[in-house]
């Protein structure tokens, strides 16, 4: 349910290879009750020598996420779940060997950013302090999948990098975190099916009009909602309560992978609709409730997002979430 959409990897591996990879990961790791199933990392926010402010993506929300939650009171940091970095073996799971080779050059690297200064400047460097956050990510999402399982919700602070393929980044997404959770969890975690007709089922909302326009992405989703630039709250959240009826009668899954973006919101230079914060709040207060009535496990990534307003947003539905009991933080102080 994000504001774009993009084509699902497929995995390149044969079977018996993919299998072997996931189920020698370390990325799942056990996690104790003492800690709530957010996760997130310092290793997350990218920063490097001011070439990350190139692209209208605001890098560095997830820390300021975490950092509104803990300095309300609302996310003690030691509640906090720290992932894995994805291995090579853990992206091959999805990634073609081709392609992740191909990010050893720099310039396909800033091609896949957007930030065409980063061809200049040494690969390794390049792998630290660019590629190294995302793969931090991609773990994030994929332990935040067996979390959801044993908790019923989890949020992964990052990730939801919907432009990625197997063959192919772009949109300031290298690696195709959503595509390899939903793999372990099939593999790792007992899911048969995310949807009832077939393995995975796609709600997407997203403005039709818009780069990259997704032409090959749209075969592979299932429901889709074309909106068009302008679109304002009342309508976006109309819209948002008939696709989620329509779920109801379609699908009955063992997860939700929740891609939760933010460039909806009314000012986003690149979403391009005029969704206000509290609209966001309430679309994900909607998303958590249909899956809690439904009893189905939720998986809540974060998705896009291009102002600096998003991380502000992002706390206060997390904290709104938490307000109405559809997730348990476990830390509210005072």
């Amino acid at each position: 349910m994000a504001s774009s959409s993009s084509s699902p990897a497929q995995a390149p591996a044969a079977e018996p290879l993919r299998q072997k990879r996931i189920l020698s990961s370390k990325l799942y790791l056990d996690v104790p009750s003492s800690k709530a199933p957010v996760v997130y990392s310092p290793a997350y926010d990218i920063s490097f020598l001011g070439l990350e402010k190139m692209h209208p993506f605001d890098s560095a929300k997830w820390g300021r996420i975490c950092r509104y939650l803990a300095r309300e009171g609302h996310l003690d940091k030691k509640r906090v779940v720290e992932p894995l970095e994805a291995s090579k073996d853990d992206l091959l799971v999805v990634h073609t060997e081709a392609y992740l080779n191909s990010l050893k050059s720099s310039f396909r690297v800033s091609c896949i950013l957007e930030v065409p200064p980063v061809s200049l400047v040494p690969n390794w460097i390049v792998q630290r302090k660019l590629l190294y956050p995302f793969r931090k990510q991609v773990g994030g999402s994929i332990l935040s999948a067996k979390l959801a399982l044993e908790r019923g919700w989890a949020i992964n602070v990052g990730g939801g990098f919907h432009h990625c393929s197997a063959e192919q980044g772009g949109g300031f997404c290298a690696y195709a975190d959503i595509s390899l959770c939903i793999q372990f969890a099939f593999v790792r975690l007992n899911i048969s099916s995310l949807s009832l007709t077939g393995r995975v089922y796609t709600l997407d909302m997203y403005n039709a009009g818009i780069y990259p326009f997704d032409f090959g992405a749209k075969q592979y989703i299932d429901q889709k909602v074309e909106l068009t630039s302008g679109t304002k709250t009342d309508e976006y959240l109309e819209q948002l309560d008939k696709a989620l009826e329509v779920l109801k009668s379609r699908f009955q899954p063992q997860l939700i992978v929740y891609n939760a973006g933010t460039d909806i919101l009314d000012g986003d230079p690149l979403g391009r609709l005029k969704v206000s914060p509290e609209g966001v709040v309430t679309r994900d207060e909607k998303v958590f409730r249909f899956a809690k009535d439904q009893n189905i496990p939720l998986l809540m990534l974060t998705s896009g997002g291009y102002m600096k307003s998003s991380a502000r947003v992002i706390a206060d539905s997390i904290i709104n979430l938490s307000n109405k009991n559809l997730i348990e933080l476990g830390s509210q102080l005072g």
